[in-house]
């Protein structure tokens, strides 16, 4: 039997690393076609995918999640073996001006998935009933906020606190559902910060490293307390690929990347690593501010609404159950990031072209000030 995963999202950020890094992975089934189905919004682009888009086991479909016919009509010609939902709405601070993207895509494109896939899996032979996964991404933000100590379990009541986190919360209760009541053979995965190439720019980690580069500001919210737990994109993806094919079917488990960092912390440390590959001395862009160094260009804006003070990760699970654990150190992978932005500057043009500026989001109000998002 042919191998069809289907990838939603699969032109974003961590859905075209898991991509690229699958065609490149030798545990990869040789028979294996990746069917991607993306809208191609702002964070959604073609040139995340180029490496891959003339394979023959490649294939995309332009398409909304929350489409049912189109969702019907796509599981039905292709037949997927398993679907990974990647695709999502997925920013804090866009959910802060306008929620209704993320109700429609998180929650009513889930709901539209699951039933497509219910739907076809319902009228498979056997074999392919048993061999069936539906696999959901999701995030830490579902948990809400904790406090100096503990971390985020699987059995972590929900408790979100922004209307993004709301959103996937109902996602992921909606997958749940979909196991007890149908026996959809489903499985939910809950990640904590990712960072690496590929990263669309108003999230904070490339958000930093481009405003560096051109000697903007880099502002903080807040006092830069808050904390987060990272982990680099490709070891997320190697968890994904390790719940889809050794996961039990209802289970959900959480990824992280045993690096807690406050926002302070992370801009320091991309100060760092750019001061590395381009000294403070060769960008011109710094010295026309009569600055010497990029610690320099640190600032601090008001607070984002409801901003949770930290998240962190207990994967011992996955890493029980699952033989999984991150490879790479966050200095390190922070570093192969802030590399390969300052090598890619033509892809970080073109993904800014009339959709995005760097401005801030999240205040529910526009304003043109830059901002430091997570």
């Amino acid at each position: 039997m042919a191998t069809t995963l289907l990838v939603t999202g699969g032109a974003g950020f961590i859905g075209s690393n898991f991509v690229r890094w699958l065609f490149d992975h030798p545990t990869r089934p040789a028979d294996l076609r990746i069917v991607v189905v993306d809208l191609l919004t702002y964070a959604g682009n073609l040139d995340n995918l180029e490496s891959v888009s003339e394979d023959p086991r490649f294939s995309l479909e332009t398409a909304d999640i929350s489409d049912r016919p189109a969702m019907r009509d796509l599981f039905r010609r292709i037949r997927p073996t398993a679907v990974v939902n990647f695709a999502a709405e997925s920013h804090v601070d866009r959910s802060i001006d306008d929620a209704s993207a993320f109700i429609r895509t998180n929650i009513v494109g889930t709901f539209e998935l699951l039933e497509a896939a219910r739907a076809t899996w319902s009228e498979a032979p056997e074999e392919e009933r048993k061999a069936f996964r539906f696999l959901h991404v999701s995030t830490d933000e579902v948990y809400g906020s904790l406090g100096s100590e503990g971390l985020f379990r699987e059995d972590t009541p929900y408790a979100p606190n922004s209307p993004y986190a709301a959103s996937k919360a109902a996602a992921d209760h909606l997958v749940r559902a979909h196991f007890h009541t149908y026996g959809l053979p489903t499985l939910v995965t809950n990640c904590s910060n990712n960072y690496g190439p590929f990263q669309f720019p108003e999230k904070l980690i490339p958000l930093m490293i481009l405003n560096a580069a051109e000697a903007k500001d880099l502002p903080i919210y807040g006092d830069g307390t808050n904390i987060r737990d990272w982990i680099y994109v490709e070891d997320h993806c190697e968890g994904i690929w390790a719940a889809l094919r050794k996961g039990r079917p209802g289970e959900k488990y959480n990824f992280g990347g045993s690096a807690e960092r406050s926002n302070l912390q992370v801009v320091d440390a991309i100060c760092s690593a750019i001061g590395k590959l381009l000294p403070p001395g060769e960008n011109t862009a710094l010295g026309s501010r009569g600055l010497q160094s990029y610690p320099d260009l640190v600032t601090f804006v008001k607070d984002r609404p409801g901003h949770d003070w930290r998240y962190a990760i207990d994967d011992s699970k996955a890493r029980r159950e699952l033989g999984w654990a991150p490879r790479h150190e966050f200095e390190t992978g922070l570093e192969q990031t802030v590399r390969w932005y300052l090598e890619n500057t033509r892809w970080c043009r073109r993904v800014q072209e009339g959709t995005y500026q760097r401005e801030r989001l999240g205040r529910g109000v526009g304003t043109a000030e830059a901002s430091a998002a997570l």
